[in-house]
Parts: structure tokens; sequence; C-alpha cells
């Protein structure tokens, strides 16, 4: 695949990048070479390779997910926090109608 200069002037367009005709002239080739990279990069051979999401592994660090762990910031607390409320519908928040 190869780009030419009305091809990066579109993309340019599209990016919402401004661009004189000198730019567009230096950026012919650099994308042409990315491109030329990018096919290489298809050409590599793959079978067998496990996908990855990073090149170091990584666990997260999980803690038990427990309701009511801490007496102030806890579960049970809806009906206190509904009561600030100006207005409120079956337990929740109510909130005025945006779409008409």
């Amino acid at each position: 695949m190869s780009v030419d200069k009305q091809t990066v002037a579109k993309i340019a367009g599209l990016a919402r990048i401004k661009m004189g005709d000198e730019e567009l002239e230096r950026m012919v080739p650099e994308l042409n070479n990315i491109l030329d990279w990018v096919e290489q990069l298809g050409e590599v051979d793959v079978t067998g390779v496990e996908p990855m999401t990073a090149v170091i592994p990584n666990t997260l660090r999980l803690r038990d997910d427990v309701v009511d762990a801490d007496p102030l910031t806890g579960g049970g607390k809806r009906d206190d926090v509904i009561a600030n409320a100006p207005a409120a519908e079956h337990g929740f928040f109510g909130v005025p109608k945006v779409i008409e």
C-alpha cells in the first residue's frame, strides 16, 4: 500500500491538522515507511505465540468485597443518604426528566 500527497492531505483534513505543501510532501515518504514496516510485521510467523497484555506478568492486588466492613463508609446507609435528597423515589434519587 502506498500513499500520495492527496491521501496525506485527506488524512490531515480528517484529523483537523493544517499542513502546508512542504509538510505534505515530507509526510508522504514517512507514512509510506510506516506502512512498509507494518507490512513487514504482518509477515512474521506468530503461530503458537500467546497474546500478551504486557511484557511483564501483572497480578492485581485484590481485597475481599465485604459489605459493612467499615461502619462509617460501609453499606446500610441508604436511608441516611436519601434523607438529604431533594426528591427521593422508591429509595433512589429522583432526577428531573431531560428527554422530551
